[in-house]
């Protein structure tokens, strides 16, 4: 089955000031000094991204946001919208973390949402699933994962540009990570319910793996069957780090 590029996106969460700006242009640096052989992604808090996109123009890395509303303008204080994403440079934006489906009560019908509203500002999605440790150990990772992918991903993703995260919610900054065959059995099944959920349109898009990614183990889950990048949160804070899990590709 042919795949599309991997595709390594960093997630800076709620880290970083405009200092911290330095380390993605030190990554643009290097990636200007020695090509990388996938795409690659930042995405800065909200407040950072427009200063992002002006540092990293013209560069090879993209500008990702972390979240959007599912409304494309209102009264919703607080709130940022897909349109005010690419407005400010963002080309990609991440929907249904963990973080946002346990924190905030995110619904797949929430995210579903938000990912439509992502598509008509022309943003890529990356639409995370995941697993609790509670629903592993029970023997359901696969079940749940596969109706967070029918629930989480609208119709109209067929034929456009978009990624999966799967980010088993108890490996996310613990250091713990799944084993290599375990990876491969849901990435495989998330494969497959995309493609019953987008035909043809589920064949190619990337499916990455996220949780406790780090220059160690990258090169090991990346050669696995069927995962198409990584989303890195901790370890994308620092060019040295992240620049470390680029070049395992």
């Amino acid at each position: 089955m042919k795949q599309t590029v991997k595709l390594i996106a960093g997630n800076w969460k709620m880290n970083g000031l405009a200092a911290d700006l330095d380390e993605a242009a030190a990554l643009k640096s290097a990636l200007e000094a020695q090509a990388a052989d996938c795409r690659v992604a930042l995405c800065p808090p909200a407040t950072l991204i427009a200063q992002m996109a002006w540092r990293l123009k013209d560069g090879a890395v993209e500008i990702g946001g972390q979240d959007c509303h599912a409304q494309a303008a209102g009264a919703y204080t607080g709130s940022v919208s897909a349109a005010m994403l690419a407005d400010a440079g963002a080309r990609l934006v991440i929907l249904g973390h963990s973080e946002r489906r346990q924190g905030f009560g995110e619904t797949d019908a929430d995210v579903a949402a938000k990912v439509e509203a992502a598509l008509a500002a022309g943003l890529e999605p990356i639409i995370c699933v995941g697993e609790t440790l509670a629903q592993r150990e029970a023997g359901d990772a696969v079940s749940v994962v596969t109706e967070q992918v029918f629930g989480s991903l609208p119709e109209t993703l067929a034929g456009r540009a978009f990624a999966v995260a799967y980010e088993p919610v108890w490996a996310i900054g613990t250091g713990l990570t799944p084993t290599l065959d375990q990876i491969a059995e849901v990435h495989a099944a998330v494969r497959a319910a995309m493609i019953v959920r987008l035909g043809e349109g589920g064949k190619t898009a990337p499916i990455l793996y996220g949780g406790s990614v780090k220059p160690s183990n990258a090169a090991e889950i990346l050669a696995v069957q069927d995962v198409g990048g990584a989303l890195v949160g901790g370890a994308s804070l620092k060019a040295q780090d992240f620049l470390g899990i680029i070049r395992a590709v």
